[in-house]
């Protein structure tokens, strides 16, 4: 088993930014439900909080889902823009609001 080291840094309630030696990630969501986008894919999590029970689904970015775009017309890019938006929506919120 190899070592695994991270940093989890709290944005503020609901958004974490993720760190580690394979790269940075963002979750939003708390206890029940979360999504993670990171560089290689979207990982959708949800759970009974205490119970240990959860279900995880995690779709590599291009890969067609069966709705909305086709594999051809999806831009590979556009979600870790998109999550980069969020989290620098969110520090600008955090600087502004405390």
């Amino acid at each position: 088993m190899g070592l695994r080291v991270r940093r989890i840094i709290k944005v503020f309630p609901g958004l974490t930014l993720n760190l580690s030696k394979s790269g940075i990630s963002a979750s939003v969501g708390g206890r029940g439900a979360k999504v993670t986008v990171g560089k290689t894919g979207v990982r959708k999590t949800v759970g009974i909080p205490g119970t240990g029970l959860s279900y995880t689904d995690y779709q590599k970015h291009g890969e067609n889902s069966g709705t909305g775009p086709h594999k051809d017309d999806a831009d590979p890019h556009a979600i870790p823009f998109v999550a980069l938006i969020i989290v620098a929506f969110a520090l600008l919120a955090f600087y502004l609001f405390r």
